[in-house]
């Protein structure tokens, strides 16, 4: 690993995910600022060490490599707009580079990597997996897109980040991959509860079930992690929740549209994801959507 020594690191939104990166940026020698506008978040990321800022353009003013764990494109773009409002992105400023990790839109990523690329500034859209957990463990799968002088500058920060950094094509790739994968991953919740369902139904336990999917072929991370460590003990606490979920279905089933790919399965998955068929609010754990024990794949009756 690169040394940090002298490195400062910023993280914008220390929600579960923001604060683990920040705790692994810390353990790495980083000397970490952070922003969080709730009070809940700030707290617990003083009390790991982080040195708390006014406001987001405090962070900018204070760092090398600025961090961004936020929920949507919109708050990204808020977000360095300010910044660059506040005098931090000008051209004949110390180079920055934006590691935003959020689960972002391509476009977005693309039009910012542009703008900063021309103020002498990178931007990397790094949508990250692995949760809570391996944001805090520094083992985090990186999903990068960006120019490869930015991605060598924050290179320092990604490694006290994350255990695989996959650099997967210009600006707005990263997002790209994300909302492939998250897409990937509502499918196979839904299948999996299918297939579980249909072994019990027939005389099979589910924990029966997922030994014989997870030695064979139809196995997958929703089947070998996710259900023995989040459904079936029924703590439903994996982190992530149904919202988000839904978010990066619309977001994956725009992109199809913008590129004229048609998406049948994923289509009828985000129906099935929907509160009025789930019956799950925005946040519940998604893992409640794979819970063998609740019927969330019946039609229901339309009401009067």
């Amino acid at each position: 690993m690169v040394a940090t020594q002298n490195k400062r690191a910023g993280v914008i939104g220390l929600g579960a995910m923001g604060l683990g990166m920040a705790r692994s940026l810390l353990k790495a020698g980083f000397a970490v600022s952070g922003y969080d506008p709730a009070e809940t978040a700030r707290e617990n990321a003083a009390a790991a060490g982080v040195w708390l800022t006014a406001d987001t353009d405090a962070v900018f003013a204070d760092c090398d490599v600025i961090v961004l764990s936020l929920p949507t494109a919109q708050h990204v773009l808020a977000v360095v707009q300010a910044a660059q409002a506040a005098g931090h992105l000008a051209q004949t400023g110390a180079a920055r580079v934006i590691v935003d990790t959020s689960t972002s839109e391509a476009a977005t990523s693309r039009t910012l990597a542009a703008e900063l690329s021309a103020l002498g500034h990178g931007f990397l859209d790094a949508p990250v997996s692995g949760g809570p957990a391996g944001a805090a463990s520094g083992q985090l799968s990186v999903m990068l897109g960006g120019e490869t002088q930015w991605l060598e500058a924050a290179r320092p920060a990604l490694e006290a980040m994350a255990a695989k950094i996959l650099h997967v094509g210009p600006s707005g790739a990263g997002n790209v991959a994300k909302l492939v994968n998250n897409m990937l991953v509502a499918n196979h919740m839904v299948t999996t509860l299918e297939a579980l369902r249909l072994g019990e139904a027939a005389g099979v336990a589910a924990t029966e079930m997922l030994e014989v999917v997870n030695s064979a072929t139809g196995r997958s991370a929703i089947s070998e992690v996710h259900y023995p460590n989040w459904v079936l003990p029924r703590s439903f606490d994996s982190g992530f929740s149904a919202g988000l979920m839904r978010k990066d279905l619309r977001l994956a089933r725009a992109l199809a549209a913008e590129v004229s790919v048609a998406t049948p399965m994923a289509d009828r998955v985000a129906e099935l994801w929907a509160e009025t068929q789930s019956g799950l609010s925005d946040n519940d754990d998604f893992m409640r959507m794979g819970d063998p024990q609740v019927d969330r794949l019946s039609a229901k009756e339309e009401q009067a």
